[in-house]
C-alpha cells in the first residue's frame, strides 16, 4: 500500500473514530492525489509519517479516501470483507430471526464504507457506491453467496453518489436469477416489492420500527399516507384497524403496489389511492373540506447537499403546515426526514413553526430514528440520518 499523507492536525477526526478522508486534508506536496488510481489502496498516514490505518483512495471525489482499519498493515480484502460481512449477518440473525427482510450491511455502520445489501428473503440487492469498493466487487459477491447463500443477487449501482465518484451507473445480476418482484414481511405484515424496477434497493428498512409504533394510533382512524411509495406505513394502518387509509404518491407504478400489497393483507376495501404531487395533493384535499386524524409525512431528502439548507428547511415547514391544516382535532402527525443535512432540532423546529402557523397547539408524543439493521458508527454523525416525530395536534 501507497501512503497517503494527511497535513498537520489533519488526523484527528480519524483518531477519534471517523472514517473519511476529505480532499483538502491531504498533503498534496508529499503524496499527491493525481498519482493515485481511483480505488487504489493506501496506507493513511499523519503529518509527520505515523501510519492511522489503511484505506483506499479516489483522487476525483471530495471525500477521497476511507479508512477500513486502524491496523497500518491491513488492506481491504476478501477476509476481511468475509469477517465483516459475516459479523452484520449474525446481528441481523439475532435481530430477526426466521424474517430474514433486512438491511445486511449498512456501509460505515457495518465498518464497509461504500456497501449497502439489503436481504429480501432468499434474494439480496447490493450497492456499490465507491470506487475501492467497486474494485473488490467479485469478493463481496463471493462473500456473500458462500456466507448467505442467496438464490440471487441483484447489483444496483445505479444512484446519484456513484457519479460523484466517476463511477459509471447500472443494473446487473451478479448470480443466479432475480425476479422483477418478491414478496416480503414487514412486523407481520406482507408487501410486494420491486427489485429492478423500485426506488433505491426496492425497499426503506430503515422506518421498520417506526411503522411499528403508528400501530397504536390509528385503530378507528382515518389515515393518510404522504409520500406512500409502496404503501409501507399505510397498508400496516389499514391492517391496524385504521377504517380508512388513503395512500399519495406521484408515481402510479406504486400506488398499483399498495393495491397489491393490500390485497396480501385483506384491506383492500379499506384502502385508496390518490397519484400526484404531495404538495398538491395535500392543498386540494384542504380546498375539499377532508380532514384526517393520522397523516405520515415520510418525503425524499429535500437537503441532498448543504448549498440546499435553506430551501430544503422551508419545504419540510411548508409540508408539515399544509398537513396539520387537514389534521382532525387531537389528530397525529408523524413527521420524518432522511436528510442528513435537516438535524433533529431542524425537523422539530420546523413541526414547532408549522404548528403555530395553523395555531395548533403539539405534543411530541414519540421520537423515532432508524432501526437496528442501520447501526450507526458513533464517530460518524453522517450514519444517523433518519428521525421522525410522532406529535398530537389541538387547537
Amino acid at each position: 500500500m501507497r501512503p497517503l499523507r494527511l497535513r498537520r492536525n489533519e488526523d484527528r477526526r480519524l483518531r477519534a473514530g471517523h472514517l473519511w478522508v476529505f480532499s483538502n486534508e491531504v498533503d498534496v506536496a508529499h503524496t499527491p492525489l493525481t498519482s493515485f488510481e481511483p480505488g487504489d489502496p493506501v496506507q493513511i498516514q499523519d503529518s509527520r509519517g505515523a501510519p492511522v490505518g489503511t484505506g483506499y483512495v479516489n483522487p476525483r471525489s471530495l471525500i477521497c479516501a476511507r479508512l477500513v482499519s486502524r491496523r497500518p498493515d491491513r488492506a481491504l480484502d476478501a477476509e476481511l470483507l468475509r469477517r465483516r460481512i459475516g459479523s452484520a449477518l449474525g446481528l441481523r440473525t439475532r435481530l430477526f430471526a426466521g424474517d430474514p427482510y433486512y438491511r445486511l450491511v449498512y456501509g460505515e455502520g457495518d465498518g464497509l464504507p461504500g456497501l449497502v445489501v439489503d436481504r429480501f428473503g432468499e434474494m439480496l440487492v447490493v450497492q456499490i457506491t465507491t470506487a475501492g469498493m467497486e474494485r473488490l466487487r467479485a469478493e463481496v459477491v463471493s462473500a456473500l453467496v458462500e456466507l448467505v447463500g442467496p438464490a440471487g443477487i441483484l447489483l444496483r449501482n445505479d444512484t446519484g453518489s456513484r457519479e460523484l465518484e466517476g463511477l459509471e451507473s447500472y443494473v446487473e445480476v451478479a448470480h443466479g436469477t432475480v425476479p422483477e418482484r418478491v414478496e416480503i414481511r414487514e412486523n407481520g405484515i406482507r408487501f410486494v416489492v420491486p427489485l429492478t424496477g423500485g426506488q433505491k434497493t426496492g425497499w426503506f428498512y430503515d422506518h421498520r420500527d417506526n411503522r411499528a409504533r403508528l400501530r397504536r394510533y390509528v385503530g378507528g382512524r382515518r389515515v393518510l399516507d404522504v409520500f406512500s411509495y409502496a404503501g409501507g406505513w399505510g397498508v400496516q394502518a389499514a391492517a391496524a384497524s385504521a377504517t380508512e387509509v388513503v395512500c399519495v404518491d406521484s408515481s402510479a407504478s406504486a400506488l398499483a403496489l399498495v393495491g397489491e400489497s393490500a390485497s396480501l393483507n385483506g384491506v383492500e376495501g379499506r384502502m385508496a389511492t390518490l397519484q400526484g404531487d404531495a404538495f398538491d395533493a395535500l392543498r386540494d384535499l384542504g380546498a375539499a373540506g377532508e380532514r384526517f386524524d393520522v397523516i405520515v409525512l415520510d418525503p425524499p431528502a429535500f437537503i441532498k447537499r448543504r448549498k440546499d439548507q435553506k430551501q430544503g428547511e422551508k419545504a419540510y415547514q411548508k409540508l408539515n403546515r399544509l398537513a396539520l391544516e387537514i389534521l382532525s382535532d387531537e389528530g397525529v402527525l408523524v413527521s420524518a426526514s432522511c436528510s442528513y443535512h435537516l438535524g433533529r432540532e431542524a425537523l422539530l423546529d420546523a413541526v414547532l413553526r408549522a404548528g403555530q402557523e395553523t395555531d395548533r397547539e403539539l405534543q411530541i408524543l414519540e421520537e423515532g430514528h432508524q432501526g437496528p439493521d442501520h447501526p450507526v458508527h458513533p464517530a460518524i454523525p453522517e450514519t444517523a440520518y433518519l428521525k421522525a416525530f410522532f406529535a398530537r395536534a389541538m387547537r
